[in-house]
């Protein structure tokens, strides 16, 4: 199973052609079970441009399996942040190691586009592709 970041959700509903989106494509395509993070919902849903699509956005966001962070997913994503800085790496948002941890709560492979990600990988249990 798959959980899809705001990195690559956000190049597909622009139709962008990259790597990410095409892997995204065949999940769909194949049916391969995939869902979002609430912060992946959230970060597209502010992005809108206007009301119209913030609907349709909503409409289409509020579809998707939604993956929920426990209690206990802000106290792993502090420590894999300081997993990280102890190890050289700077994280450039709360919310990347948020996401990060809901994956591998949830034993989730993180399809994104977004450099952090491989960093957090290196010290972690984190799954990317």
């Amino acid at each position: 199973m798959y959980l899809i970041d705001t990195s690559v959700l956000i190049d597909f509903l622009k139709g962008k052609e990259t790597l990410e989106c095409q892997k995204f494509e065949k999940i769909i395509q194949n049916q391969i079970p995939f869902g979002i993070s609430a912060f992946t919902y959230q970060e597209t849903l502010q992005g809108a441009k206007d009301k119209r699509e913030y609907d349709k956005l909503n409409t289409y966001l509020s579809s998707q399996k939604i993956y929920y962070p426990s209690s206990e997913s802000y106290e792993m994503a502090a420590n894999l942040f300081f997993k990280c800085r102890k190890s050289g790496i700077t994280v450039r948002g709360s919310i990347d190691v948020l996401i990060a941890a809901t994956a591998i709560e949830d034993g989730l492979i993180l399809l994104h586009s977004d450099k952090d990600f491989d960093y957090i990988a290196k010290v972690t249990d984190l799954k990317v592709e």
